[in-house]
């Protein structure tokens, strides 16, 4: 599995439109034949932060996701609602839900 951890800060005027754009890309992004899941979480301690956790098959698939329509469109949206530029690590799984692999 390709596993993409993304923190993202987001302006407090911008959460709820950040949280209705970012639930439209995560169900779109599920249907992607490559995603194995898309997780969108909100710090319970600051509401502004969220954690988007993404697995894909592999990192080409990953790569496809970011040039779907819906990712761009996604992109677009939340570029001023953030109070900081994101940040991306990304991860090779080493044992990932059910399985060892």
């Amino acid at each position: 599995m390709y596993v993409v951890s993304v923190t993202v800060h987001v302006k407090p005027e911008s959460v709820k439109p950040f949280v209705e754009a970012t639930l439209e890309n995560a169900r779109n992004t599920r249907l992607e034949p490559g995603n194995v899941r898309f997780d969108v979480l909100q710090a319970e301690q600051t509401p502004t932060r969220f954690l988007l956790y993404e697995a894909y098959r592999t990192a080409e698939d990953f790569a496809h996701h970011q040039k779907t329509e819906h990712y761009l469109r996604w992109r677009e949206a939340v570029a001023e609602m953030m109070a900081q530029p994101r940040e991306g690590i990304r991860h090779t799984s080493l044992f990932f839900g059910d399985q060892a692999d």
